[in-house]
């Protein structure tokens, strides 16, 4: 492993030169009292994990093998998937070069070299390798494990399938077991059963962590997975029986080849079914997990992941929209003056510094999601599956609340640069195009709700009886103060009055709908019935338990730090305003029940615009804290040294279409002219 204090020697790719920085985004630099990276120390974990981190970047962005030929945005979909391919290869020997074995630092190193697409090969290093180490035995390590972190083969998760994706139950893959010859035979039984989506499926891949129906003796004993061989590691092309490709153009992850698969009577071994906590024995006997959700382990570290990774998405969209919004001068806020930067506006404001503040919300809210993953990791390990309902719960409503607020908080910010924003320069088409998928692969979002919801109603059902409740739905036995005890605007500052509001509302939501699941009951609704019902209820409660956990995990981070006071004081500050916006938009579920009342709400969001105007001289600070390079944020408008005008001229200049001074198609426009020129002299 390479010395973590090392520095790389080379000339700094992280960001331009300083000769030349915009005086406007230069001004901005000047008004914080401290120092950006005591706040990426924070984000990070430390300052020993960011100069290693840093270390790691300089080797890529000063390694002109991980250069692009051109500009992404003007390459065909085969040119990025080849590209792609061709840098994921060179991360794996660069890597084994410098005996980087470190997940963390794996991530960091293969997001420097994609830059802002989608690394290619991720599903093999995360869920197809996670799938290896997890659900097969020790045995099956022994042949498998080392493979895939050598690369001797390269693998994907095919679980989706063209007919169905988050109700894993309903795949229609079918895995039967014949005791005579000792091998499962895989089929694709229908249109609908094929496998469709998983990432790199289409031409890169040779194998697949499969998941399907097991049959044994003339029994389906459920979804299971299994390890299969897609195509020949001597000539890439199909093993007989096996039928794959590429699924087409798409929204975005153009780099991505996701593909469809489909099985025609394949046999694979007995020995590649995935048998750490499950069994098919020689005979066909069937020996079941521990626990019924344990084969589903695969899915929890990405969800879990999924959290901190949404943040970070969001926290490339403010840095764009920040450092554009002091460059670009629009009208006069003062008639007479001279035009304003936009983010003195106080709309413009409104809409990116709470997007600012929900993006360090999420980032620390996903390490402390990971952390929790860790333990029940390590509890599961040792046999106890006690703390997986919870993980399964929360880690599925954080995924489905944090990636739809990401969703519409990217777009938010586009929109927020005007025009400029639609161009591809901006960087946000990429960036809300490989963003938004999180709202519905590894679980769509209401489905995910309603797990969460469904953990809680369970909880729920606990309340009064007797027995203790723990974990992070136990304030739903808490004796929560039934009004706010705000009295004066700067108490909506205060920690305890913003989280019990939280706790008070996520209570309340909960009980309410625990309530109505026991009225449609009543009614004689069996329960399916009952619980689609109560939809609108149910994922309401959620998304109130999951906002709720976002805002503790924020004040936890922020009274963990132990960075200069100016940079805790800033910090707490986003924190504040997270929790106050928050409330402001959800101040309907609190004016209903009468916990708050008007003049509250009112003292609330004058306290939101203080927040604003304390926020606002900073900001260009904070969004530098993120430490992200100018080329892997790939944005004209988001350029450290603000200089975005004559750089959105030069970067048009490069478009395919400039090539030429006459296009082709004026093989059509000559002539049209032409004719009408002939007929407008008749």
């Amino acid at each position: 492993m390479a010395n973590l204090n090392v520095r790389s020697h080379k000339v700094d790719a992280r960001s331009p030169p300083t000769v030349n920085i915009n005086p406007d985004i230069a001004e901005e630099r000047r008004n914080a009292k401290f120092d950006p990276v005591e706040l990426t120390y924070v984000i990070d974990g430390g300052k020993e994990k960011t100069e290693r981190r840093r270390y790691l970047e300089s080797e890529v962005l000063n390694d002109p093998s991980f250069d692009d030929p051109m500009d992404i945005s003007f390459m065909t979909d085969e040119q990025r998937h080849t590209n792609s391919v061709r840098k994921a290869i060179q991360v794996v020997r660069r890597t084994q070069e410098l005996e980087i074995s470190n997940p963390m630092e794996l991530i960091w190193f293969r997001a420097a070299a994609h830059k802002s697409e989608e690394p290619s090969l991720a599903l093999h290093s995360t869920m197809f390798s996670h799938a290896i180490l997890s659900q097969m035995s020790d045995d099956q390590h022994e042949k498998w494990l080392n493979d895939a972190f050598n690369f001797v083969l390269l693998g994907t998760y095919a679980q989706t399938e063209l007919g169905h994706g988050t109700f894993l139950r309903g795949l229609e893959t079918t895995a039967t077991y014949d005791p005579r010859t000792q091998e499962f035979e895989i089929h694709s039984p229908t249109l609908t059963s094929m496998k469709w989506w998983p990432g790199n499926l289409g031409k890169t891949v040779t194998h697949a962590i499969v998941a399907a129906q097991l049959y044994t003796k003339g029994h389906c004993m459920g979804v299971h997975m299994f390890m299969v061989p897609l195509r020949s590691l001597e000539t890439h092309l199909p093993h007989p029986g096996v039928e794959l490709g590429d699924i087409g153009p798409k929204f975005g992850y153009s780099n991505i080849d996701n593909g469809f698969l489909r099985f025609n009577h394949y046999r694979i071994p007995r020995e590649n079914m995935c048998m750490r906590h499950s069994q098919v024995m020689p005979d066909g006997t069937y020996v079941p997990p521990p626990h019924k959700k344990v084969s589903y382990g695969s899915m929890l570290p990405i969800r879990s992941a999924i959290v901190g990774n949404t943040g970070w998405a969001l926290a490339k969209g403010c840095i764009i929209a920040t450092r554009y919004s002091v460059v670009r001068r629009q009208s006069e806020l003062i008639p007479g003056t001279k035009e304003a930067k936009i983010l003195d506006y106080q709309s413009q404001q409104l809409k990116i510094i709470p997007n600012i503040a929900t993006s360090f919300a999420f980032i620390l809210t996903g390490k402390e999601m990971m952390k929790t993953y860790f333990d029940s990791l390590a509890e599961m390990n040792e046999g106890n599956f006690s703390s997986l309902p919870e993980l399964h719960a929360t880690s599925a409503g954080l995924k489905a609340f944090t990636s739809a607020v990401v969703a519409s908080g990217l777009e938010e910010l586009r929109m927020s640069c005007g025009g400029h924003g639609y161009s591809k320069a901006s960087g946000f088409p990429e960036l809300y195009t490989t963003a938004v998928p999180a709202t519905t692969y590894e679980g769509e979002n209401t489905v995910m709700f309603l797990q969460t919801a469904r953990y809680l109603m369970k909880v729920a059902r606990q309340v009064g009886s007797g027995n203790k409740l723990v974990g992070c739905a136990a304030y739903l036995q808490s004796n929560l103060s039934p009004r706010c005890l705000a009295k004066r605007q700067t108490d909506f500052l205060r920690q305890d009055i913003l989280v019990d509001a939280y706790k008070h509302r996520a209570k309340s939501v909960v009980m309410l709908a625990a309530k109505r699941m026991g009225e449609e009951i009543k009614k004689g609704h069996s329960q399916p019935v009952a619980w689609n019902n109560c939809h609108m209820y149910l994922i309401k409660a959620a998304m109130a338990h999951c906002h709720l956990y976002c805002v503790e995990s924020f004040f936890d981070g922020v009274n963990s730090t132990d960075a200069s006071q100016p940079a805790v004081d800033a910090l707490m500050s986003l924190c504040q305003l997270y929790a106050i916006f928050g409330i402001s938009q959800n101040k309907g579920d609190l004016l209903q029940d009468g916990y708050i009342n008007g003049e509250q709400i009112d003292m609330l969001e004058r306290q939101l615009i203080d927040l604003l105007a304390i926020i606002r001289p900073i900001a260009v600070t904070l969004v530098d804290s993120y430490d992200i390079p100018d080329k892997m944020l790939s944005s004209v408008l988001g350029r450290y040294d603000g200089n975005v005008y004559e750089n959105l001229y030069e970067w048009a200049k490069k478009a395919p279409l400039n090539k030429k001074e006459v296009p082709a198609a004026y093989k059509y426009i000559g002539p049209f002219l032409k004719e009408n020129i002939a007929n407008s002299k008749l």
